[in-house]
């Protein structure tokens, strides 16, 4: 069995980072852009598990599956399509649905811890 542990005094803050280039839908000039590593690919209708961190700027969110997430860094406000915004900052663990659509404002570089789940 392989564990991995990102330990409290890390708080996945210092993993190194691949760059995964620009956000898909920018509104912000220059476009944010994102690092991230997958602990644990998409398979076989299984989650996505990883730590993503994105610019500031602005962008427009694409992605439809459900999301849990506990950000570790940053400030940012999601304004969904159907509600009001909603900020988020270290230490926040949110549930995005499935089909949450909306702008993410990224005030200061945000990363996350997250887990993707598979659609239906």
């Amino acid at each position: 069995m392989r564990i991995l542990k990102l330990a409290a005094s890390t708080a996945a803050a210092s993993v190194t980072l691949e760059d995964w280039g620009p956000v898909g839908l920018p509104l912000s000039d220059p476009p944010c852009r994102l690092r991230g590593m997958k602990f644990m690919p998409a398979a076989d209708g299984g989650p996505e598990v990883g730590v993503w961190e994105c610019s500031p700027g602005r962008y427009r969110r694409q992605i439809r599956n459900a999301e849990a997430i506990h950000v570790v860094a940053g400030q940012a406000t999601f304004t969904p399509d159907d509600g009001p915004p909603v900020r988020l900052g270290a230490g926040d663990v949110f549930h995005f649905a499935a089909d949450t659509m909306g702008v993410w404002e990224i005030v200061i570089a945000l990363r996350k811890v997250y887990v993707l789940f598979a659609l239906d």
